[in-house]
């Protein structure tokens, strides 16, 4: 009997409409990160330097013994992390590591300078590690005596940059995204869909997920010592710098995420293994309860290694927001990886049931409650004050993350009404046929009598026998009708049309959510940020200042001893100053005296008295140049009047300079 023609299979737009979906995120995906990756400033961390002294600026009379540097909150520094250099760009520290200088919650570190360094402009360069695991860097200028010309060029690079830092950050965002799509995945099967354990898109989903996550934290550890050191992509491969990281936080932390990654391995496994091809109803919920909590234990420690590293641990709080850190990211996972699983799902697979997509709807509520309040708490340890969160670029960036979690909560209200939609009108969107849902296995024979498509048929032990390859053939075919067939079924319920429209624009504003959340793990805090101008506006203050006009009266005792000191001291702020005195009788007019002598003193700082000695230019007019106040402050200043040769005194002033 001659076969007819087998049918041609699924139609182009059947097989199109799947990897049309895959590419539209995908391009969407790309889009976001390259758009956030291109606009994105090098990573600004937690910790700020508050203070330093000499500060920033000053000119200091003599050579200090050492050099401190005030942070915000706790830093990791090396053996090299401070350098003090001198005008000619030699190094003027003493080589030694930094010396911990703690008080309290003062976090202070100095490095002790070289004896006998001669006058000019010192360089301070320094790099440091924030507790938060992100490198910081920064430099400044003082002067000894007065300033000078100096050959050092202040690094214009801050620590993180260059093409070491852009690799770390796309390891960083991948790390994110594989963590999201593996835990959310896994949790999409076990909750909502405990058949789709057998299905082959879900299953490529989530380990895909696994080896993202796994490739990025193994790319992170390699660059770690790069990222935070040199800057140098020749030193990924450093094993000394290898071991230092694994010494530091966010080195154990990385560590410890591999470890569970292994773990996580076997979880997915047994998944998608002996769980998928359980029959046994009892067997198969035991089953369900062991993996959802072992997989709950360890996707709750894959997000404890990103608490343990960066912001949750610092700060304020560290004992609540660390929990509520590993509670928002079980979050995100639950929803946003699940509705990546979704989508998955409601495009490749055509029996996804609407009780599945009604599981995933309460637990996608049950998420955002968490996420509001985990996000609400996060946002006043982080921004702490009304003017943080729209002065500065984390609080711009937490705006516009809370815009698109409104955004993403309108479309999911969307997604509940089609989802009610499906569950209201059952038939195709619901459960497809028992002859529909199981597709013939390839190589499998047609059945006894089985009608072709030219309306032949197909007898066993004739044609077939005699022609293996060509039965295999036909099976095959049969598979890819019966899979358009689905498709058709599938497609042509509007419900479900209108359920995978609202989940792919969920998903892409998502994505967008997923890429500002990471900018916002690598950017520096507002509380944080307005703590640390404040501290720049008290350290730049000196610079503001004005001239000082003072009058002070006195009285020597002797004949004509009585008179008015009239004192100019300009510009009145941090470095030289030219005072003029003019000294007048009790009648105001111009007094001639032997001696006049000044001196300044710092007394909060037990700084001085440093003296100045005035000039005679003319009758009652004398002037002092090149008079260094180090710092800004309370100063006295004392005038001393000698109107003979026996009779002086002495009068002082307290003003504040700068």
């Amino acid at each position: 009997m001659t076969a007819t023609a087998p049918p041609s299979g699924p139609s182009p737009s059947a097989l199109r409409r799947p990897l049309t979906a895959a590419g539209l995120l995908t391009a969407l995906l790309g889009a976001v990160f390259g758009l956030l990756l291109a606009v994105a400033a090098p990573a600004s961390a937690h910790a700020a330097l508050t203070g330093s002294d000499p500060q920033d600026g000053a000119v200091v009379a003599t050579a200090p013994q050492q050099v401190t540097l005030t942070f915000s909150e706790q830093v990791a520094l090396g053996s090299d992390s401070i350098r003090v250099l001198d005008p000619s760009g030699k190094r003027a520290d003493t080589d030694a590591a930094p010396r911990d200088l703690h008080s309290g919650s003062t976090v202070k570190y100095g490095v002790a300078l070289r004896g006998g360094l001669p006058d000019g402009t010192y360089t301070v360069a320094w790099q440091a590690v924030s507790a938060d695991s992100h490198p910081v860097s920064g430099a400044f200028t003082f002067s000894i005596g007065a300033p000078s010309e100096t050959t050092v060029a202040l690094p214009g690079n801050e620590a993180g940059g260059g093409l070491v830092g852009t690799l770390y950050d796309i390891a960083r965002y991948a790390a994110y995204a594989g963590f999201i799509v593996l835990a959310g995945g896994a949790a999409f099967v076990l909750a909502c869909w405990q058949r789709g354990a057998g299905a082959r898109p879900l299953q490529r989903l989530v380990v895909r997920g696994w080896m993202t996550l796994t490739a990025a934290t193994i790319a992170m550890l390699l660059l770690r010592s790069s990222y935070t050191g040199s800057g140098k992509l020749g030193d990924v491969l450093d094993l000394d710098g290898l071991k230092a990281v694994l010494d530091t936080k966010p080195g154990a932390a990385l560590v410890s995420r591999l470890l569970l990654l292994g773990a996580s391995a076997l979880f997915v496994a047994v998944l998608f293994g002996t769980y998928a091809k359980r029959e046994d109803p009892r067997e198969k919920k035991d089953l369900t309860f062991g993996l959802a909590i072992g997989g709950a234990v360890i996707a709750a420690g894959i997000a404890g290694t990103w608490a343990l590293a960066e912001h949750a641990s610092t700060g304020i709080q560290p004992g609540i927001a660390m929990p509520v850190d590993v509670l928002h990211l079980l979050a995100v996972a639950a929803w946003l990886g699940g509705l990546a699983a979704l989508l998955t799902a409601l495009y490749r697979t055509p029996d996804l049931p609407s009780e599945a997509v009604r599981r995933f709807s309460a637990i996608a509520f049950v998420s955002v409650v968490v996420l509001v309040a985990t996000g609400i708490y996060q946002s006043w340890r982080q921004v702490g004050t009304w003017s943080a969160l729209t002065g500065t670029g984390y609080g711009q960036l937490l705006l516009v993350k809370v815009g698109l979690v409104a955004v993403l909560v309108g479309i999911a209200s969307m997604s509940r009404r089609w989802t009610g939609r499906l569950a209201a009108g059952g038939g195709a969107s619901a459960v497809v046929t028992a002859e529909t849902d199981r597709e013939p296995e390839a190589g499998a024979q047609p059945e006894t009598g089985t009608e072709t498509e030219a309306g032949t048929k197909t007898e066993t032990g004739t044609e077939t026998a005699e022609d293996p390859e060509r039965a295999a053939q036909l099976a095959r075919q049969r598979a890819a009708v019966a899979t358009a067939e689905k498709n058709r079924i599938r497609d042509a319920d509007p419900g479900r049309s209108g359920l995978r429209r609202s989940v792919l624009a969920e998903v892409g504003v998502a994505v967008a959510l997923l890429a500002v959340t990471t900018i916002l793990t690598s950017t520096e805090p507002g509380r944080t940020e307005e703590e640390a101008a404040r501290s720049s506006s008290a350290a730049a203050a000196p610079a503001q200042g004005g001239p000082v006009n003072l009058a002070l009266p006195f009285d020597t005792g002797g004949e004509n001893g009585k008179g008015t000191v009239r004192m100019d001291i300009d510009p009145g702020h941090t470095g030289a100053n030219v005072i003029h005195l003019w000294i007048e009788n009790a009648d105001k007019k111009p007094m001639d005296v032997p001696e006049v002598k000044l001196a300044f003193t710092l007394k909060s700082k037990d700084i001085g008295p440093l003296p100045a000695v005035p000039v005679r230019l003319t009758e009652g007019h004398w002037t002092a140049t090149g008079l260094q106040i180090p710092i800004a402050g309370d100063w006295d200043v004392a005038v001393t009047v000698r109107t003979s040769d026996i009779d002086q005194t002495t009068v002082t002033k307290n003003v504040k300079i700068g």
